[in-house]
């Protein structure tokens, strides 16, 4: 396998674990924003197809379809969420034709072929580089999809055919988590002990966080 196949394999095997990524939710749960940052699924996905379109596309002289959330008069983030007008169907489908243009333009050009960032203090790129970089920018984006998934659904693995993770069941894994937990308590407050604020969950979790980051000093019932 050459230079270029090898870079290709590995951007198609994370844009296709996105995509999994996305599979079984509702509507609600591909929007919802899940940190202090609006982070959420089709967001990530909408963004992504701006770079595939941007990367592999305006950087080689080969615009694909104009994009009006990307231009200069947009408000910010326009990128990183859909609106009530966006459907989720139209998100991916958006994905999918950013990712057949960049894949045109990878079949096309040699990897030594020169390209133009121009918003990179150093623009002049080569097609190398370029696939270089957006694989790292989809792999980051990536880690944070693994991460809202496993926040809205439980559903934790690498891609479909490769969760990329040790054997453990439910039981197994509560126990490998509170274990975590206790070592960061020790580690802060040596010999604390977790007060019992309901059953090990979610909402456990929810009444302790602020006590342990020192927001919460008092409680009463």
């Amino acid at each position: 396998m050459d230079d270029k196949a090898t870079l290709k394999t590995y951007l198609d095997s994370l844009r296709s674990a996105i995509m999994w990524k996305l599979e079984g939710l509702d509507e609600w749960q591909l929007r919802w924003p899940m940190t202090s940052t609006g982070s959420n699924l089709l967001g990530i996905v909408k963004h992504l197809a701006a770079m595939e379109y941007g990367y592999l596309g305006h950087v080689f002289d080969r615009p694909g379809e104009e994009l009006p959330w990307m231009g200069q008069d947009a408000e910010p983030n326009a990128d990183l969420w859909a609106t009530s007008d966006e459907t989720v169907e139209s998100v991916v489908r958006l994905y999918r034709r950013a990712v057949a243009h960049a894949d045109e333009t990878i079949a096309s050009l040699d990897l030594d072929a020169a390209g133009h960032v121009p918003w990179w203090p150093q623009p002049d790129v080569t097609l190398h580089r370029v696939l270089v970089h957006l694989s790292v920018e989809v792999a980051r984006h990536a880690g944070q999809v693994d991460v809202l998934r496993e926040l809205l659904d439980g559903r934790v693995g690498m891609r479909e055919a490769n969760p990329n993770l040790p054997w453990g069941d439910e039981f197994s894994w509560e126990s490998y988590v509170e274990r975590l937990r206790q070592i960061a308590i020790d580690a802060q407050w040596p010999g604390a002990r977790p007060g019992l604020y309901g059953f090990a969950g979610p909402q456990r979790d929810a009444l302790l966080a602020p006590i342990l980051r020192g927001a919460k000093t008092a409680t009463s019932s």
